[in-house]
């Protein structure tokens, strides 16, 4: 694989990554309310979720997925479910907390919050529609078929998910920085109903997407 497809795949993947989504939503959900390790968390279930995207790549069900209209309706709207279900429960959460300001609250540190934090990131992302119609129609692009294998696949995948760590560690760092500002009630109301509106409307945008 030649250097210039490479660099070309880095612009484009970098664009993809620093675009809002529901990564960055799910990032600035997590950190306020559980801690740097849970927001760290996510970042390592966003990362795990490339290589089942390229896995989907190396094994060709990208290509199914893009063929069969009754399969991609299927896996489309799963992602529409969870997105949405994501949002509604955020939703639920912002009107259950008081208007008024709150205690801070120390953020949890117990191993299943981190745990449930890999999964929510590795689920997001996996389902994430900007990363999913990335590996179906963009994704092939970058990998003429006589240069398809299976190495060749998978250096782009960890070209991006490292890409996608980089960029979202360091958001980790900036959201866990202005904790004290963000983890009070009023202000996680908002980040709650923010975030619930946005997966919502990420969560349509997919069901009514078309192959």
């Amino acid at each position: 694989m030649d250097l210039t497809t490479i660099l070309a795949f880095v612009a484009v993947t970098t664009l993809l990554v620093i675009s809002p989504g529901p990564n960055g939503i799910l990032i600035a959900k997590t950190v306020p309310a559980s801690g740097r390790l849970a927001g760290f968390a996510n970042v390592a279930g966003f990362v795990s979720a490339f290589y089942l995207h390229g896995a989907f790549v190396v094994f060709g069900v990208s290509v199914i997925l893009a063929r069969s209209a009754e399969l991609f309706f299927a896996v489309k709207m799963l992602g529409a479910a969870y997105l949405c279900w994501v949002g509604v429960k955020a939703l639920m959460q912002a009107r259950r907390n008081p208007l008024s300001s709150q205690p801070i609250a120390a953020p949890s540190r117990r191993r299943r919050t981190l745990l449930a934090a890999y999964f929510e990131g590795f689920l997001t992302n996996a389902l994430n529609p900007k990363v999913a119609m990335f590996y179906l129609a963009a994704f092939p692009q970058f990998v003429p078929m006589e240069q398809a294998t299976a190495a060749n696949i998978f250096l782009l995948v960890f070209i991006h998910s490292m890409i996608n760590l980089i960029w979202f560690s360091a958001i980790v760092v900036v959201f866990s920085r202005l904790a004290t500002l963000t983890r009070g009630g009023r202000v996680q109301r908002w980040i709650k109903a923010a975030t619930g509106v946005v997966f919502v409307g990420f969560g349509l945008k997919l069901a009514t997407m078309r192959a």
